[in-house]
C-alpha cells in the first residue's frame, strides 16, 4: 500500500498517524506542493478532488482521511483504535463526523487566513474572516472541552481514531493563532496525543 501525503496537511497527518500507530504495511509517499501543476496533476489522477491524503492498495484507490483511517484499522488484526462492537464504533464515527462537519471547518478558517494565504501570496488576513473563525473555533471548542472534562480520550476510555482526527488540525495551532489556550481540558488531551510515539514519528 502507498499513502500519498504532505507533512503540512492536517488531513494527511491523521492518516499517517493512524498508519504508524497500527504499524500498517504502508509506504509513505511525500508529495511536493499541490500548488505545483505537475504534482497536482499526479494527485488529480488518483483523487478527482485534487486533495491528499490518498491511499493506493493495488487496484483500490481510497481518498478522504477518515475513510483511510477506518480502512487501515479494519485491515489490522487485533487493533483497538476502531472498535468492532456496533455502539462503540458508532461513538467513534460520531466524533469523526463532528470533526469533518464542525471542528475542522471552523479551525480551517483561521488556518487559511493566517497560514495558507501568506504561503500562497494571497494577501493579508481578512479581519472579518478572522473574527468569524475565532467565533466558530470557540463555539466548538466549548463542546469538546466540556466533553473532555471527565475523560482522557474522546470516544472511549482508550485511544481511538477520533483522537487522531480531532488532534490533526492542531498541528497549526501556533501559526494559525487558534484561540484554544483557555480550554484546559483540550490542551491536556492534546498533550497526551503529542506524547504518542506515532504522533512524534509523523511530525
Amino acid at each position: 500500500m502507498r499513502l500519498y501525503h504532505h507533512p503540512f496537511s492536517s488531513s494527511a497527518r491523521r492518516a499517517v498517524v493512524a498508519a504508524l500507530h497500527l504499524d500498517a504495511p504502508v509506504e509513505l509517499v511525500e508529495i511536493g506542493s499541490l500548488v505545483d501543476p505537475a504534482v497536482r496533476q499526479q494527485i488529480v489522477a488518483l483523487n478527482p478532488n485534487g486533495k491528499i491524503p490518498v491511499l493506493v492498495d493495488e487496484d483500490f484507490v481510497l481518498w478522504e482521511s477518515n475513510a483511510i483511517m477506518q480502512y487501515l484499522a479494519d485491515m489490522t488484526p487485533g487493533q483497538t483504535v476502531y472498535p468492532t462492537e456496533p455502539r462503540a464504533r458508532l461513538e467513534v464515527n460520531r466524533w469523526l463526523f463532528w470533526c469533518a462537519q464542525h471542528w475542522a471547518p471552523a479551525l480551517g478558517v483561521l488556518v487559511f487566513q493566517n497560514v495558507i494565504k501568506p504561503y500562497i501570496g494571497a494577501g493579508e488576513a481578512d479581519p472579518a474572516e478572522l473574527k468569524r473563525g475565532e467565533a466558530e473555533t470557540e463555539r466548538f471548542a466549548r463542546v469538546l472541552d466540556a466533553h473532555l472534562a471527565r475523560r482522557q480520550w474522546i470516544a472511549a476510555p482508550t485511544l481511538t481514531l477520533a483522537d487522531f482526527a480531532i488532534a490533526s488540525p492542531l498541528i497549526a495551532m501556533d501559526t494559525a493563532k487558534l484561540p484554544l489556550q483557555p480550554y484546559a481540558h483540550i490542551m491536556s488531551w492534546f498533550a497526551r496525543v503529542q506524547a504518542l510515539d506515532a504522533w512524534k514519528r509523523a511530525a
